[in-house]
Parts: structure tokens; C-alpha cells; sequence
């Protein structure tokens, strides 16, 4: 059959995919409605999906049929985990980061509760904050720790006083 609409291949049903329809994982596309677990049919996601070759599993079923194998956890492994929140680890914790919790602040992606200053434990937003050496400060206390020092900083606006 011709590919007419110029779409790629369904990694299951072979047939074409077009891109309202696609999910793109290990450089393969899916339509949604097969984008499911090989062995229980549940829906697979970013956060669920186990990749072993050309087959897709959820964690669960890849755990029982290959415990010698552990599953793709790149998280940049695809477009669609990268969409979907992929397993980003936050600088903070280390723990896996997803789209529903994510905050990126300082080109890094953090979860909610730990997008805080480092210093004083502030809650910051992406817009409000100055990072340092992979670490994320209220405009505050980066000031106090890291800005200017010494004669005539920080002493309003006449510190610059001429005595002679």
C-alpha cells in the first residue's frame, strides 16, 4: 500500500502513523491506541514504558519476562519522553522528575518542593531566582553571598563619600 500522506510506520500495526496520532519512543513511531504494553495491553507512557529491542512492555511485564535486562532510562531517549516529562533527575534530590511536578529554573528541571533557595529555603519562581555553581538563590541571599563587597557596596546611595 502507498504511503500517501508521507506519514512513518506503526511500530505494531506497520500501518501510517500521522503525526495528531503519533507517540515517538526509542526513534520508533506509534499510534496512541497502540502504544501499549506487549504481554497486559495497558497504556504505556513516558513514565511507564520499558523499551526491549522493537518491543514494548510496562515495567511491570518487562520485570517478569527479562529480570537479566533492565529497561532504556535515557531521558532524552525520545521526543515523546521529552514532551511528556521524561525521568529528568532534579539537582536537588536526584530523584526522577515528571511533567506534572516539574518547575525549570537555571536550565534545569526541579520539582516543585525542591525549586527552593539554598541558603534560606525560600520558594522561588523561574523568574525570580539566581543560580550558582548548579545551586538556585533568592535574589537576596545570592546578593549577600555572592555579590560585591567591600567599600561602597551595598550602603544606599551616598556611600561614596569624598573626605579629605
Amino acid at each position: 500500500m502507498p504511503n500517501w500522506g508521507g506519514g512513518r510506520r506503526c511500530g505494531v500495526c506497520q500501518k501510517t502513523v500521522y503525526f495528531a496520532e503519533e507517540v515517538q519512543c526509542e526513534g520508533n513511531s506509534f499510534h496512541k491506541s497502540c502504544f501499549l504494553c506487549m504481554v497486559c495491553k495497558k497504556n504505556l507512557d513516558s513514565t511507564t514504558v520499558a523499551v526491549h529491542g522493537e518491543e514494548i512492555y510496562c515495567r511491570s511485564c518487562y520485570g517478569k519476562k527479562a529480570p537479566g535486562h533492565k529497561p532504556t532510562t535515557n531521558p532524552n531517549a525520545s521526543k515523546f519522553a521529552q514532551k511528556m516529562g521524561g525521568s529528568e533527575r532534579c539537582p536537588r534530590c536526584s530523584q526522577a522528575v515528571y511533567a506534572a511536578e516539574k518547575v525549570i529554573g537555571a536550565g534545569k528541571s526541579w520539582h516543585k518542593s525542591c525549586f527552593r533557595c539554598a541558603k534560606c529555603g525560600k520558594g522561588l519562581e523561574s523568574t525570580t531566582l539566581a543560580d550558582k555553581d548548579g545551586e538556585i538563590y533568592c535574589k537576596g541571599c545570592y546578593a549577600k553571598n555572592f555579590g560585591p563587597k567591600g567599600f561602597g557596596f551595598g550602603q544606599g546611595a551616598g556611600a561614596l563619600v569624598h573626605s579629605e
